[in-house]
């Protein structure tokens, strides 16, 4: 599965927006995710990408726009 493309789908549930052309727009100073969807967004990329995320070591600023999101999966996919 493309990584790019599943994070993308993932924010399209949870936020209902096609976020592919805002790739670097933060996406909760634009009210498009809170603190409700970053857990539902981690539960969701843990399952579809088989990644351990756990909640407590969730730092919002790296992971605020779909860039920083795809980056931050894949790394943790090549752990």
């Amino acid at each position: 599965m493309d990584t790019k493309q599943g994070v993308l789908d993932i924010l399209n549930d949870l936020t209902g927006e096609d976020l592919s052309d805002q790739m670097d727009e933060n996406i909760f100073d634009n009210g498009l995710m809170d603190s409700m969807a970053s857990v539902q967004m981690l539960l969701s990329l843990q399952e579809k990408f088989d990644i351990d995320v756990p909640v407590s070591e969730f730092n919002r600023a790296k992971w605020d726009t779909p860039n920083k999101i795809v980056a931050k999966v894949e790394s943790l996919e090549n752990e």
